[in-house]
């Protein structure tokens, strides 16, 4: 799963603030991206080695290359999009979410942790099995880069973690 709870350092477990950091999922490791460009530039290459030394592989060379630069570009691009952190603090009194955004955007959110709810749209939110938080007279959305498994998964964990 893509999020695990943590407790913060405290004297007493009891009011230790739990934390819930989440993250979307990055299916390419930073290992399978370099195979990848490097495996692709070696098959790009392989249908070239008849041309050496002639002028026809001078004039495919550039749109080869601008294939590559522009794969290496777009996963690039998708790694910096998936970038977003959201922290859930359970405090004895506050619940506060955090979320950092791809581009460096932060938001926040809190509220008296009493008065927080967690909320499961099954069908009536952007993505299905939505889930979201309610406190302080605002509704916030948590996890919903989550998968759907994750994100019904995700509202069992919370709703267990402010009933404790």
């Amino acid at each position: 799963m893509p999020y695990n709870w943590t407790h913060a350092d405290s004297a007493a477990e009891g009011d230790a603030p739990r934390e819930l950091h989440l993250w979307p999922h990055q299916s390419l490791p930073v290992e399978g991206y370099v195979r990848f460009l490097a495996l692709t530039a070696v098959l790009i290459s392989v249908p070239l080695l008849p041309l050496l030394g002639s002028f026809v592989l001078w004039g495919l060379l550039p749109f080869l290359l601008i294939t590559l630069f522009g794969m290496k570009w777009a996963l690039d691009r998708s790694r910096r999009d998936r970038q977003i952190l959201e922290v859930l603090t359970l405090g004895p009194e506050e619940a506060r979410l955090e979320r950092t955004g791809p581009r460096g955007g932060h938001q926040s959110w809190h509220c008296n942790r009493h008065w927080t709810t967690v909320q499961l749209h099954a069908h009536d939110g952007p993505v299905p099995n939505y889930v979201t938080l309610r406190g302080g007279g605002r509704e916030v959305e948590i996890g919903a880069f989550l998968s759907e498994e994750e994100r019904k998964a995700l509202y069992d964990d919370l709703q267990s973690a402010l009933r404790g």
